[in-house]
C-alpha cells in the first residue's frame, strides 16, 4: 500500500542574478517565476505557493497576481501562498483574492495563513507589532468564519465589525483548503487544531524529526477538541543539481549570503561551511543534493512526521533562474517519482 503524499515547491520570488552576478530587475524575476510554475505544471509538481515579502530581496509582494498569471498557463497544478501574512492584511480581502484565484483556476486555490518571521508589512499598512498575536488570533477567528460561506456576524477589537454580511466572490466547491502555517510553537499547533484547519510546519534548521513531538500535540488536541483528523505539511529549503557535490557548490554562496543577510538584522553570527554542510546532511533541515539524496531525505522525513504533504522551498537569494529550472526539472521527474517509491 502506498502512502499518498503531494510533493510541491515552495518561493518567495528572491531577486536572482544574471550570469555576471547582477541583480535581475523586480519585475523580470516575477516573469521568471510564473515560466517556474509553468515548468513544475508541466513535470508533475502537485503544488506550488509563492511566498509574501514586503523587502528589497524579494520581488512577491502580491502572491495572488503572479499566482492568478500561472493559472492562465497551467491546467492541474494546485496554486497558493507560502506563506500570506493575515496579521498585516484584511481577511475580507484575503479571503476574497483566494476565492478569485479559486474560480480563475478551476478549483485549485489554497492559502497558508501565518503570523510572518518578517516584520516590514507591520508598519507598512499601520498596525502596531505589539499586537502581534491579537491581530492574528482576531483575523484568523474571522477568517474561519468566512470560509463558512454564509452571513457573517463578527465583532473584535482590530477591525471593524460585521452584521450578517456576505463577502463575495463565493468559493465554488467550499470551504477554501486553508493551512496554517507553524515555526515551532506548541500555542500555534493548538490554534490550528481548534480551527480544524491543516499544519503546515516551517522547518528551516535543525532535525525535521525533533518537530515529531509537534505532530503528536497537533493530533492530540485534533482529538480533544472533536476535529476531524487532518493533513500535515512540511516545508523546507533546498537544491536539486545532478550530483550532491554540484548542488552544495551551487547553493553554498547564495544560501549563506541570504541567511548571513537576514542574520545581521536579527543578530545572528554568520553561518559557517560547516553549519551549512550540516544542515545539508542526512538529518539537517537543508534539502539540497542529488535526486536520490533528496528524495529519500524526503520520504525519511515524511515517514517521521507522517506528512501528507512536503513543500521544498527551491528559491535561495540570488541562485540563478537557469539552476532554479533545472532544480525543478528534477524535483518533477526524478525525486517524486522515486520518494513515491520510496513509502511504497
Amino acid at each position: 500500500m502506498t502512502r499518498q503524499i503531494e510533493l510541491g515547491l515552495d518561493t518567495f520570488g528572491d531577486v536572482t542574478a544574471d550570469a555576471d552576478g547582477t541583480p535581475l530587475s523586480h519585475a523580470r524575476v516575477l516573469r521568471n517565476l510564473v515560466e517556474q510554475g509553468v515548468l513544475a505544471d508541466e513535470v508533475g509538481v502537485d503544488f506550488i505557493g509563492i511566498g509574501e515579502h514586503h523587502r528589497e530581496d524579494f520581488a512577491v509582494s502580491a502572491p495572488e497576481v503572479v499566482l492568478a498569471a500561472i493559472a492562465s498557463r497551467t491546467s492541474r497544478i494546485r496554486l497558493g501562498s507560502a506563506v500570506t501574512v493575515l496579521s498585516s492584511d484584511d481577511p475580507i480581502r484575503v479571503y476574497q483574492r483566494f476565492a478569485t484565484l479559486d474560480g480563475i483556476s478551476g478549483g485549485r486555490a489554497e492559502v497558508i495563513l501565518g503570523r510572518g518571521s518578517f516584520t516590514e508589512s507591520f508598519p507598512l499598512f499601520g498596525f502596531d507589532l505589539s499586537q502581534y498575536e491579537q491581530l492574528f488570533e482576531e483575523k484568523l477567528d474571522l477568517f474561519a468564519a468566512l470560509r463558512e460561506q454564509g452571513a457573517v456576524t463578527w465583532a473584535g477589537s482590530t477591525r471593524a465589525p460585521l452584521t450578517d454580511q456576505r463577502v463575495f466572490p463565493p468559493v465554488e466547491h467550499a470551504p477554501l483548503t486553508t493551512w496554517i502555517g507553524v515555526g515551532g510553537s506548541p500555542e500555534s499547533v493548538v490554534r490550528a487544531a481548534r480551527y480544524g484547519m491543516p499544519l503546515m510546519l516551517a522547518i528551516i534548521g535543525g532535525q525535521p524529526l525533533r518537530f515529531s513531538p509537534l505532530v503528536a500535540l497537533y493530533h492530540r488536541a485534533l482529538e480533544q477538541l472533536e476535529q476531524p483528523d487532518q493533513p500535515v505539511g512540511e516545508h523546507s529549503p533546498g537544491h536539486i543539481a545532478e550530483t550532491d557535490d554540484q548542488a552544495r557548490e551551487e547553493l553554498w554562496p547564495h544560501y549563506s549570503t541570504m541567511v548571513d543577510r537576514i542574520g545581521r538584522e536579527r543578530g545572528w553570527s554568520p553561518m559557517s561551511r560547516a553549519q551549512f554542510d550540516e544542515a545539508a546532511g542526512p538529518e539537517g533541515a537543508l534539502f539540497v543534493g542529488s535526486p536520490e539524496t533528496v528524495a529519500a531525505k524526503i520520504a525519511h522525513a515524511a515517514s517521521g512526521l507522517g506528512l501528507s504533504r512536503f513543500d521544498l522551498k527551491y528559491s535561495n537569494g540570488a541562485l540563478g533562474h537557469d539552476k532554479l529550472m533545472k532544480s525543478i526539472e528534477l524535483y518533477g521527474t526524478r525525486v517524486i517519482p522515486r520518494v513515491r517509491e520510496l513509502l511504497a
